[in-house]
Formats: C-alpha cells, sequence, structure tokens
C-alpha cells in the first residue's frame, strides 16, 4: 500500500536534486498532487514534462512571502487541500573562510545565504500553517550534516544549525495540529548553487559530490537515497515523530567522532 495516497504536498526547490527525487517519490507513494516551487524556470518545465499533470509548477522566491502564500493558495485552488511542506530551497556558501572574504562579501553573503536557508523555511511555513493545522498536516525540512558537523564555509554551517534550531522550535510550537521534522542528508550531487554574493568559478578538477570515498557505505550517493525518508516523515507511519531529524548521511555522524 502507498503510504502518501490522496497527499498533496508543495516542495520549494523542486526543480532538481533532493527536491526533484522527493517529487517522483511522492508521486509514486500515492500523492495526489504536488505543487513545485523554483526559482529556475527551466527546471520546472523539464520537471513538468517528467512527471505530469500531477504537478503544478511555480516560478517563486521563497524569500518573498508573496511567493509561499500564492504557492499554497495554488494547492488549495488545485487539489484542494495542502497536507505536507517539504522547505527544501538553499544556498550554499562556496565554503569561504573569514580571511578569504571582503568585508562587504561577509555581510551581503550573510544576508543572501541567511535570507534562503532560514527565512525562506520560516516564511513558508507562516505561509502554510493555517492549511496545514486543518488538515493536520506536516512539515519536513532539509537540514544537512552541516545541521551538526563541520562541512562548508561558517556561515553555510551556522544556517543549517539555525535551521535545525528552527525544526525543533516549530515542532514544539506548533503541536498538536502540524508535525515538523527535518531530513539531514550528506554531501549530494545537485545544482545546489553558491550564493550568488560569495560565489566563484567551478573548479573541474574536484571530485564529484557524495563519493564512496566520503561514506562509510562506500557508494556514490544519489538524490534518491534520501527521497524515503521524507517519505516516512510525511506519512502516517511517523505520527509520533515530531521534532526529529533522520540523518540520511551514510554514516558521516559516525565519521566525524573518529580522532585519528
Amino acid at each position: 500500500m502507498a503510504w502518501l495516497t490522496g497527499k498533496v504536498a508543495l516542495i520549494t526547490g523542486a526543480g532538481e536534486g533532493i527536491g526533484r527525487a522527493v517529487a517522483r517519490r511522492f508521486l509514486e507513494e500515492g500523492a495526489a498532487g504536488i505543487v513545485a516551487v523554483d526559482i529556475a524556470k527551466d527546471r520546472l518545465t523539464a520537471l513538468k514534462a517528467d512527471l505530469g499533470n500531477q504537478v503544478v509548477t511555480i516560478r517563486g522566491d521563497v524569500r518573498d512571502l508573496e511567493s509561499n502564500k500564492e504557492a499554497v493558495s495554488q494547492a488549495v485552488s488545485t487539489f484542494g487541500k495542502l497536507d505536507i511542506f517539504v522547505g527544501n530551497a538553499g544556498v550554499r556558501d562556496a565554503r569561504r573562510r573569514l580571511d578569504d572574504t571582503s568585508d562587504q562579501e561577509l555581510i551581503d553573503g550573510f544576508d543572501e545565504v541567511f535570507s534562503i536557508n532560514v527565512k525562506g523555511y520560516l516564511l513558508g511555513a507562516m505561509a502554510a500553517r493555517e492549511e496545514l493545522a486543518r488538515n493536520r498536516g506536516c512539515i519536513v525540512y532539509t537540514l544537512s550534516t552541516s545541521s551538526y558537523y563541520i562541512g562548508g564555509g561558517s556561515i553555510y554551517i551556522a544556517s543549517k544549525h539555525a535551521a535545525l534550531g528552527l525544526t525543533r522550535s516549530l515542532a514544539h510550537e506548533l503541536a498538536p495540529d502540524i508535525r515538523v521534522n527535518g531530513v539531514a542528508p550528506c554531501g549530494t550531487p545537485t545544482a545546489l548553487a553558491d550564493a550568488g554574493t560569495l560565489a566563484r568559478p567551478d573548479d573541474p578538477t574536484k571530485p564529484r559530490t557524495g563519493a564512496p570515498s566520503s561514506n562509510l557505505m562506500h557508494i556514490q550517493i544519489e538524490p534518491e537515497d534520501h527521497a524515503a525518508a521524507y517519505v516516512l516523515l510525511a506519512s502516517e507511519q511517523s505520527r509520533v515523530m515530531t521534532g526529529a531529524v533522520i540523518n540520511s548521511d551514510g554514516g558521516r555522524g559516525v565519521m566525524s567522532t573518529i580522532v585519528a
């Protein structure tokens, strides 16, 4: 039996990577409809062509409350309700160090990364909370191993630690009507971009993210490897779980405890 039969989900950052993998898996698990939000129109066009009429696409910016409200309204007008909000849109910080960042880059980079990675999650919850509460729905946030460990630059790591705190705080605040949980993937090859204020040219010699050498399972980790965790947290199978995080990290946490 499918785990999400009849459910309607809103997914931000849905055009590529983990967001796209989650959208596909939700439909495979019986979801009645997906509202896919992304800032890139071409990614949304490709997603729609791939997944079909059960997906409604919206080009929007998660930093804008009205974009979030529009997505919620679209879910209700098209599918009649909203059961699941997946906050997934995010940016990195190009692993910038303080000694390699100008004053203005630090100021602008912090504002951009936090505005997307933290404020975007909060605005999504604000826009969706009434509809989710009406249906005893749930929120699932994409966190990161950087919510716990050192992986990335200080701005990105701080934003992901903040998103973990937000997950726990909202779980307490929105109970018992809405469950709030998170998935913390390890490094995974996606189109996750660096903030424009911090970006640098890509290094063609840089190894592919999520390579076998980076995890205890010795496998190339792909976006699809994380999708099942979102299905569990979005389903009634996890009805006693809130404020929880599934570490979908290939053993990254265990590796981080090893002292040479």
